[in-house]
């Protein structure tokens, strides 16, 4: 199947740069394409949303993006800079400086308060004590859980909880988002809730957003579409200006 396109145009402030790029997984001797030749721009402050079924190769995508497994041909380029040719100590900074991370199931440390769970990664980049301490409260402020700082995640709703989540991926300023069904766990008035605090994030902060979904209304918070299937990019799309009117009406189910 050929990708379908709406734009060619090459992008002038591209954040993000895939070049040919292919992962092989070797699965009983047998090789397994997860990411089939994909080449892809997304521009500073595009708000992304990757759909497809499962083992289409979405997980695997955001993987290659953040660094986190490397292609097995290919390059990937983020703000200027291609992965492969980093040392491990730098890729590890531009993951702990550059890229925010939202997971479907929360991925807060159960043993750590609120402030705790958003606190350590300021703390592991070098941040000064006071630095810290104001960056996670403003933080915890814009996503609308401040006064639950000495709590710990199992005392706060899934909703609290994705918020917190989204808060640490926030506190230290990256300049990518990454979301791998950060609503699969919710029920739809509390996922909206989430893409709305996403998509005001990305707006206001022109932080770029790369989110999975198999969720359709989910999608159209984004500005682009794009959906693999067996590894490939079938098509990628860009949203109708209505797109966020369409999310906001979707029905509670």
């Amino acid at each position: 199947m050929v990708a379908t396109r709406e734009s060619e145009m090459p992008m002038s402030d591209s954040i993000i740069h895939l070049v040919d790029v292919t992962k092989v997984y070797d699965i009983a001797d047998q090789p397994m394409r997860a990411i089939d030749n994909v080449s892809l721009e997304i521009g500073r402050g595009e708000f992304i949303s990757v759909m497809g079924p499962s083992g289409s190769g979405k997980t695997t995508l955001l993987n290659l993006i953040s660094g986190l497994d490397d292609p097995s041909s290919g390059e990937v380029i983020i703000e200027g800079r291609t992965l492969a040719t980093l040392p491990d100590r730098a890729r590890a900074s531009l993951r702990l400086k550059s890229l925010g991370f939202v997971f479907q199931n929360f991925n807060l440390i159960p043993s750590l308060t609120v402030h705790e769970n958003v606190s350590w990664p300021l703390e592991f980049s070098g941040c000064k004590r006071s630095e810290v301490r104001d960056r996670t409260a403003d933080a915890l402020r814009r996503v609308g859980v401040l006064g639950r700082e000495h709590r710990y995640p199992a005392e706060l709703s899934g909703g609290e909880q994705q918020r917190v989540a989204i808060a640490r991926a926030i506190a230290t300023q990256p300049s990518i988002l990454l979301a791998d069904e950060p609503t699969g766990n919710l029920d739809s008035l509390t996922g909206r809730s989430i893409l709305d605090l996403v998509r005001e994030l990305n707006q206001a902060n022109r932080v770029t957003v790369v989110m999975v979904t198999h969720n359709i209304w989910a999608a159209t918070y984004g500005d682009r579409t794009i959906e693999l299937r067996d590894g490939k990019v079938v098509r990628d799309v860009r949203s109708p200006p209505t797109g966020r009117s369409i999310a906001a009406a979707a029905p509670d189910k």
